[in-house]
């Protein structure tokens, strides 16, 4: 399969040294399947730090998600066990980071589900701070379209990606 990452710079290797902390599914390395929106990605990375928007494209193998030598967390669709996943991420305050709803310890080496798109974040900004029940985050979490992304947060899981190239956006 092919994946693609939205940036603000070309780079050859990728450095996990420089991933940044407490995103949807931990310190990683985040890809998708869709162009447009790793496209979208890499104008946003480029109107915040500067530099020219770029998409680059790896190869993976099909069968990532069910290679016996990766531990990895699939989310099919947003859930409850997903919201509570990302608000464990991102949240700089928890504590328990070798629960399985966190990747903070970098157990799973990739993680695959729905980003946490502008809608579905304001859900679980709202459902965290117990403005809505979990019967309704789960029934707006229906309604949302979210994109989806994979996240490789181990040198095992990079050791898949094969770099194909480099699309610049204009």
């Amino acid at each position: 399969m092919i994946l693609y990452h939205g940036t603000n710079v070309d780079f050859g290797n990728i450095d996990l040294s420089r991933a940044e902390p407490y995103k949807d599914f931990g310190t990683g390395f985040y890809l998708t399947t869709l162009f447009e929106q790793a496209a979208k990605m890499a104008k946003r990375k480029s109107r915040i730090f500067g530099g020219t928007p770029c998409v680059l494209s790896f190869e993976a193998p099909d069968d990532l998600l069910s290679l016996p030598s990766l531990c990895v967390k699939c989310f099919e669709k947003p859930t409850k066990e997903w919201a509570v996943f990302i608000i464990n991420n991102r949240n700089r305050d928890f504590e328990a980071h070798t629960s399985p709803l966190s990747n903070r310890d970098n157990k799973y080496d990739v993680v695959y589900g729905p980003v946490a798109n502008d809608t579905l974040t304001t859900l679980i900004q709202r459902y965290r701070r117990g403005f809505i029940d979990e019967d309704v985050l789960l029934r707006e979490m229906e309604y949302a379209a979210p994109t989806e992304q994979y996240s490789f947060h181990t040198e095992a899981a990079v050791a898949f990606l094969k770099k194909r190239g480099v699309t610049w956006i204009e």
